[in-house]
């Protein structure tokens, strides 16, 4: 297949039938719709001892790349929670932030009703659905974002509440310089990786070509963990390919000794570190020298280079990098990246087991009393 197939708009579209691409290249209006809708969000809480986000998939990565940035910012623990149920220490005094585009999967829904009988302070974010039903008969504060997306489309209006929700409950300052640069580098880097831009000057859509062949592995570090899974996730959901993330240095200990003989093995992968001009003499030490360690074995290794000066500028923008790679390396394979077969029947097996209406039916004599 001829890759200038990326250049042909005509050619692309065919293959883009539900139009992902736009989301893309619509983010930063998506971003500041958001951050306009965010400034509804009303929390009387008091004094949280910790932050939970429980959100899964689209919902959830929000919730990892708020963990990242309020690392330094934030004077309490966040935690990301993945689970039908909250962690044993969540009660009175966790503030549960729960993250559901649809309002209806089921692990978010059973941690809802996991957050209400051990009294947590909840805040739900999602378009609708069951949790927002819920969220408005027991009396649960939550902020109503656009419907009508691909969960993982709408990480800006999953992702910017979460950082008002911060700032509401004085646990960062005023976010509104960072977002507004943010925003402002989001403009620059769209147009950068923009569909109109040919391939031989678009940094997204020439890393799609130098991945079409490849399972990529994707490397973070720092603020940039969340960030590396959320380019994982994307090639799984829109590239429809197997790829896996990790980050420095925790994969110094482990994932580098599995490049010591992959022999036929590395043929199939790619590596994608994430690198910034300003990263710690440390860090920038370990990547370069597990990069030397790994070229033997795996020669297709790529960069990619942040942009920005606030660390919100640059986890969003280099995110946004990913999503246009996702897409254009979808398009490169053939694929329609919005469907996701195998994600949606998988939900409507799971639901089969009654979990779901079982957890909705204790949430109904709850609201009933």
């Amino acid at each position: 297949m001829p890759k200038n197939i990326l250049d042909n708009m005509e050619e692309f579209r065919k293959i883009d039938r539900s139009n992902m691409l736009q989301f893309c290249v619509d983010a930063t209006k998506h971003y500041r719709e958001s951050a306009k809708n965010a400034e509804k969000i009303k929390l009387n809480f008091s004094n949280p001892e910790n932050i939970i986000v429980s959100g899964m998939g689209g919902s959830g990565i929000g919730g990892e790349l708020l963990k990242d940035w309020a690392r330094d910012k934030a004077p309490i623990p966040i935690e990301v929670s993945k689970d039908y149920s909250l962690p044993a220490y969540a009660g009175k005094k966790t503030l549960v932030l729960l993250v559901s585009y649809s309002g209806e999967t089921e692990e978010s829904l059973s941690a809802f009703l996991d957050a209400v009988n051990r009294k947590c302070m909840v805040y739900c974010i999602t378009s609708g659905g069951s949790l927002m039903k819920f969220a408005e008969k027991l009396s649960v504060p939550y902020l109503q974002i656009p419907a009508g997306m691909p969960p993982r489309a709408a990480l800006p209006h999953l992702f910017v509440p979460l950082l008002k929700c911060m700032e509401k409950t004085g646990m960062v300052s005023k976010i509104s310089g960072d977002l507004s640069e943010a925003i402002t580098l989001l403009e620059k880097v769209s147009s950068e990786n923009a569909p109109e831009k040919l391939s031989k000057e678009n940094f997204a859509k020439t890393l799609a070509m130098n991945l079409s062949e490849a399972a990529p592995v994707v490397y973070g570090f720092g603020i940039y963990r969340g960030v590396a899974m959320r380019f994982k996730q994307q090639f799984n959901e829109n590239s429809k390919v197997p790829s896996k993330w990790e980050y420095f240095s925790e994969l110094d200990h482990n994932e580098i000794a599995g490049w010591e003989e992959p022999r036929q093995l590395a043929k199939d992968y790619a590596a994608v570190f994430i690198r910034d001009k300003a990263e710690p003499v440390e860090i920038r030490s370990r990547i370069e020298t597990t990069q030397a360690l790994m070229q033997p074995a795996l020669s297709k290794m790529f960069e990619v280079w942040t942009q920005g000066k606030s660390s919100l500028a640059k986890i969003l923008s280099t995110t946004c990098v990913g999503d246009f790679t996702s897409v254009y390396l979808a398009v490169l394979r053939k694929v329609d990246p919005t469907p996701v077969k195998t994600i949606t029947h998988l939900k409507e097996k799971i639901e089969r087991s009654g979990i779901k209406k079982k957890t909705i039916r204790e949430l109904e004599k709850i609201a009933a009393k």
